[in-house]
């Protein structure tokens, strides 16, 4: 398996080729029965809210349905460059981690376009993400730079999971991050040479917010 080591644990949002993560369920928690203390007379009691068995996470494994590519080719020790194919994935990785930290205004950023390439400004961007109690993400390795008309473009497959807030549920998603930067062209900036996410797309949903 060949699979970039994600820095992410927790954090709240899912991403689209918007960036928006998918629309939480509006059906309330179900309530869980306490088990009953040998103890104390025979009764059965609701759990206290904050007391109740969440579902555990559980994201697909690769080469599995909704997993990633099992790719088991052995993952290079060399150093990478930062225009290469390796350092676009580390912007995912980064990126995700911001979002995680609750860096919500770097992780915009990483957007083409001064961010714009959300959709959103900075502010709209941290709000599609409180509806998440959890977010998680696994990268995977990247593809092959596609080249053309002094661009470059590679996509990153990504695994995003985590816990809706309203409902304590899980969600899973399976997707791709494509990125661009210019190439080595006279009048380039470091900016516009720099890797940066062009769109986030999820199977079964080639533009739209996931439902």
């Amino acid at each position: 398996m060949r699979l970039i080591p994600a820095l992410l644990a927790a954090c709240s949002l899912a991403a689209c080729s918007s960036g928006l993560p998918p629309a939480p369920e509006n059906s309330a928690n179900d309530t869980s029965m306490a088990e009953v203390n040998q103890t104390a007379p025979p009764a059965t009691e609701l759990a206290p809210a904050n007391e109740q068995q969440l579902e555990p996470l559980d994201p697909p494994a690769p080469g599995q349905p909704g997993g990633l590519p099992d790719d088991r080719t052995p993952v290079s020790e060399a150093r990478f460059t930062p225009d290469s194919a390796q350092g676009a994935a580390n912007v995912v990785q980064t990126y995700y981690a911001l979002i995680e930290s609750g860096r919500t205004e770097q992780a915009w950023a990483l957007w083409s376009d001064g961010g714009k390439a959300s959709g959103g400004d900075a502010k709209a961007f941290a709000a599609r993400f409180a509806p998440y109690s959890e977010y998680h993400a696994n990268i995977g390795a990247p593809g092959r730079i596609e080249a053309g008309a002094g661009q470059r473009y590679v996509t990153v497959p990504v695994q995003v999971y985590g816990r809706i807030r309203a409902t304590a549920k899980p969600f899973y998603q399976l997707g791709e991050v494509t990125l661009h930067r210019a190439g080595d062209i006279d009048g380039a900036t470091p900016e516009q040479r720099s890797w940066r996410i062009r769109a986030v797309k999820f199977e079964g949903d080639p533009g739209k917010p996931g439902q």
